[in-house]
């Protein structure tokens, strides 16, 4: 059967409020509900999952795992493994607000992950997700897609509102020392820190440099959830600060040198605005 009557949401636009768009702006990031049906989730979500289990290899017994390790099982560019993911991640829908919450003429893919928090799986410490991307401005945001309904005891994300403007702790990757770090800058203050249950095909958007965490999955399933990280269309490649960014660059941005706009092949647009 065809994708496009299985799921017919996949390219067609999403109803934005303008105060959608304003609440994402000043708190670093949002929730949207109905963004794609059960259907789309499944028919999509089950290839997804397939090439989850195909490509990982982290199969270390949990209590032998690092903290970043615990935290899920962590598959790039699934894009490039399958032409169904492809389907999915070159969906317009999520493109298209991507750019209208960043406000800008379209947006380009920077990568796609799967993270996958299996039972039991351990915290995702504190972090801001622009730490690892060599990019030149704060022009981006990652889609977090649950393919399942997500309530608290599975691990969804936690926010730290208005946290996208704090400069502080933007040196730190993730691990304890970010956890432990974090907590404690956010604290001290006074950040609101908001975790909510994701609805069946409900989907959040935060900032690049929006600091985020997830807590344990004390459920008896893994929490299943794709992400698609959106960059401004005209965005350039950065100067590396630190070795992850540089690794980044190699992998994701192949050929692309500081100042240049982020046109890899494996960098498409993905939305355009119609002039």
């Amino acid at each position: 059967m065809s994708s496009t009557l299985i799921a017919p949401d996949l390219d067609t636009s999403y109803s934005l409020s303008d105060e959608r768009i304003q609440f994402f702006r000043e708190k670093g990031y949002v929730t949207l509900k109905e963004v794609f049906s059960a259907s789309t989730l499944s028919w999509y979500g089950r290839e997804i999952t397939e090439q989850v289990k195909a490509l990982n290899v982290n199969n270390q017994p949990m209590e032998q795992r690092s903290t970043y390790q615990k935290a899920f099982l962590q598959i790039i560019n699934l894009w490039q493994h399958s032409a169904l993911v492809k389907e999915f991640v070159f969906g317009k829908r999520l493109a298209r607000i991507a750019a209208e919450l960043l406000g800008t003429r379209g947006t380009r893919l920077y990568h796609d992950q799967a993270l996958y928090k299996e039972a039991g799986g351990g915290i995702t410490p504190w972090h801001a997700d622009q730490f690892y991307w060599p990019l030149a401005t704060p022009l981006s945001v990652t889609a977090w897609i649950p393919l399942q309904a997500t309530p608290l005891e599975m691990g969804p994300l936690s926010f730290a509102a208005q946290s996208h403007h704090f400069k502080m702790g933007r040196d730190l990757g993730i691990s304890d020392d970010s956890e432990r770090q974090l907590a404690q800058m956010l604290r001290e203050r006074n950040f609101d820190t908001v975790q909510e249950p994701f609805d069946l095909g409900e989907v959040s958007f935060h900032y690049g440099w929006t600091f985020h965490r997830a807590g344990v999955n004390s459920s008896p399933k893994p929490r299943e959830v794709m992400t698609i990280i959106y960059m401004d269309i005209d965005m350039k490649m950065g100067e590396h600060a630190n070795k992850s960014q540089q690794a980044d660059a190699d992998n994701f941005c192949p050929g692309v040198r500081s100042g240049e706009v982020i046109a890899s092949p494996l960098n498409p647009v993905l939305y355009e605005a119609q002039a």
